[in-house]
């Protein structure tokens, strides 16, 4: 018997099975700021990105075919990255996580974006937003 036909709420059961990979400490560049410096001198961001994988075939059949490259979804978010300008973070999250929902086919993000040593004492100050296909 399949597990999830043992809870009522179909959607609760989908998303307790979900597979989701991750990358952790993406170092990406931008330009990205609301001041004229940063408009001009790109900035090194640091990403974190949990992607649930539209399905769950990689897990049965061990083929790369079937799984979501992860080195292509960092070289295509720094591409994007380096055509454009944003001035807020939030901003430039959104924009990452609408590449993953759309162009990967990911069910649901997670996206944090850090700027770092933005602010004299702090490591980094960033955002993190969550994102899921709309039906």
């Amino acid at each position: 018997m399949r597990k999830d036909r043992f809870y009522a709420n179909e959607q609760l059961a989908g998303y307790l099975s979900m597979d989701i990979i991750f990358l952790r400490e993406l170092r990406v560049t931008t330009l990205i700021g609301i001041y004229e410096r940063e408009k001009l001198v790109p900035q090194t961001l640091q990403l974190d990105l949990d992607i649930a994988l539209p399905n769950s075939r990689a897990c049965l059949s061990d083929d790369i075919n079937d799984a979501l490259d992860y080195a292509q979804v960092a070289q295509h978010i720094q591409t994007v990255l380096n055509e454009g300008h944003f001035s807020l973070l939030e901003t430039l999250a959104e924009h990452i996580a609408q590449i993953i929902l759309k162009d990967f086919n990911a069910p649901w993000v997670k996206v944090s974006v850090a700027k770092l040593q933005a602010i004299r004492n702090c490591k980094m100050v960033g955002i993190c937003i969550e994102r899921k296909q709309e039906k």
